[in-house]
């Protein structure tokens, strides 16, 4: 059974988690949210929405869903952000999070979170992955896109890119190449898996001339997990990494920085790519958008990448 949030109550979230109630499906799920938001967004949709408390046996019927009640302290207006609901917004996190620790849920998904608004509301709040990371206490995680056939992996995530240097250290990069081919081996099944490293200068820093990352951390790195019997290729150029060339037969990507691969991904499959937090003791999976204030409470929404993210989750939660 997974556990669902919808994030920030005044973006697409809720609007994601209506629409996507109005067909039946597959696998069991509960949402963590205020009740009353939901059916207020179903009628702003003029689309029916039945709410029950059954957490046992929750129902996977069209125009149903099973919700624990988590209340916000002021009414939702559909793209307007209120600080005064994030405290409400992270306990009904907080509370999904608990659940996958303690087993009740098989794995969480999110939909997208305001980063600002958590902020303004006197919380320090980097993203979902950073904040899943510490609530876990775990070491360290990895997020990972996956669209399709094609899975990308960040070394660094939500960093100004004025950081991102000095962040990408040996012991960074280690742990979170071990964690990707740890999770690609009990996730996603593959035995051997092959990982591509991409450089984190123009052609992977031109043997030094254009930055010595590559020579001073990347391919360290590379050829100590090399020695122990990784598939682990690179540094490559970022430009010409994502080509059939290199991508035939690699089973995921590894990136220096955020829109290093991104913009590839979600060219590739924007919509219907998903977000996967690797490195946790339970499955997490989200959308790969944002809020989209402007939209919430329209007709404009796509189900896809929320739809993806279900579908994954449920796949992955039950290898």
């Amino acid at each position: 059974m997974l556990v669902v949030t919808p994030g920030e109550p005044a973006g697409i979230g809720p609007d994601l988690l209506v629409r996507f109630a109005q067909k039946r499906r597959e696998c069991p799920m509960v949402v963590a949210a205020d009740a009353d938001m939901l059916t207020q967004r179903a009628r702003l949709l003029s689309m029916p929405l039945e709410i029950n408390d059954n957490l046992q046996m929750p129902s996977c019927e069209p125009g149903r869903l099973s919700v624990v009640h988590c209340p916000l302290a002021q009414p939702v207006i559909p793209g307007v952000l209120d600080p005064a609901n994030v405290p409400g917004v992270l306990g009904a996190l907080d509370g999904a999070i608990a659940g996958c620790l303690q087993g009740r849920y098989s794995g969480l998904v999110t939909g997208p979170m305001q980063k600002s608004v958590v902020n303004d509301a006197g919380v320090s709040f980097i993203g979902h992955t950073e904040y899943l990371a510490a609530a876990s206490n775990v070491e360290d995680v990895v997020m990972l896109l996956v669209a399709g056939d094609l899975r990308v992996a960040l070394a660094t995530t939500h960093l100004p890119l004025s950081q991102v240097p000095s962040a990408v250290t040996s012991a960074l990069l280690m742990r979170r190449l071990q964690i990707l081919h740890q999770d690609l081996q009990t996730k996603f099944l593959c035995p051997n898996p092959k990982i591509l490293v991409a450089g984190l200068n123009p052609h992977a820093g031109e043997s030094g001339h254009l930055g010595g990352e590559e020579i001073e951390v990347i391919t360290p790195v590379i050829e100590a997990l090399q020695s122990r019997k990784y598939r682990v290729v690179g540094p490559l150029p970022a430009d010409t990494l994502f080509t059939p060339q290199y991508l035939s037969g690699a089973d995921a990507v590894m990136c220096m920085y955020h829109d290093q691969g991104l913009p590839v991904l979600k060219f590739a499959g924007f919509g219907e790519a998903v977000n996967v937090t690797l490195g946790l003791p339970f499955v997490r999976t989200s959308v790969d958008h944002g809020t989209a204030l402007d939209k919430a409470g329209g007709a404009d929404v796509s189900v896809g990448s929320f739809t993806a993210a279900v579908n994954l989750a449920a796949q992955l939660s039950q290898l």
